[in-house]
């Protein structure tokens, strides 16, 4: 039985290595006050974030992590966490979930949305410690992507929307941006960002 237990366990030594022993957890009875807080994913789906960052002089000067997912998820999330600390905020704004997986020596292929809660939570982190302080967030344009380039439609753009509940399939994503409706070639893009997204945020 645990042979073929080993068997199964397709995780890199790196992967085990953060889910064993995860880096910069946020733990309950720490005095650990962030200036800005970011959370994503839902129970729904199985994977659900927090993270929070210390910032001084424009930069990340600490972070600590909450999450209740899989291995892969604790894992991706305890390097993100270390790679992210002493990053300034335009630099870990544009984290990218490939560059944690390249760290973690990769994650199997069912596993990739588990690494991209990481740079979500972190991203929204920031977005709050901006808001929060009253100021210019000039990174979201800069992480944006073209999904529809006919239509000008972002991926973020899609992603605000399935948060509000304002998509819910692909007809409701058409029906509110019109993405997809004129030369259809996006459509295989935007049906694969969308399935991504209502797993995430556990829409479906």
């Amino acid at each position: 039985m645990a042979n073929s237990f080993m068997a199964q366990w397709v995780y890199t030594d790196t992967v085990k290595e953060h889910f064993m022993n995860p880096r910069n957890l946020w733990k309950e009875d720490e005095d650990f006050e962030a200036d800005g807080v970011g959370e994503v994913g839902s129970l729904a789906c199985g994977d659900q974030m927090r993270v929070g960052i210390k910032v001084v002089d424009g930069k990340i000067k600490d972070l600590r992590w909450l999450t209740y997912g899989c291995a892969s998820a604790i894992a991706s999330t305890s390097m993100m966490s270390e790679m992210a600390i002493g990053m300034e905020l335009g630099e870990a704004y544009e984290l990218k979930p490939e560059a944690i997986m390249a760290e973690l020596g990769g994650l199997p292929d069912h596993k990739f949305h588990c690494s991209v809660l990481g740079d979500k939570a972190l991203r929204a982190a920031i977005d709050d410690y901006l808001e929060k302080n009253g100021m210019d967030n000039p990174y979201k344009s800069r992480v944006a992507t073209v999904v529809c380039e006919c239509m000008g439609i972002t991926d973020q753009r899609i992603e605000e929307l399935v948060k509000e509940d304002k998509i819910t399939d692909f007809a409701s994503l058409q029906a509110e941006t019109g993405a997809g409706t004129v030369c259809g070639r996006c459509k295989g893009r935007l049906s694969d960002l969308l399935e991504e997204l209502l797993h995430i945020y556990g829409k479906h």
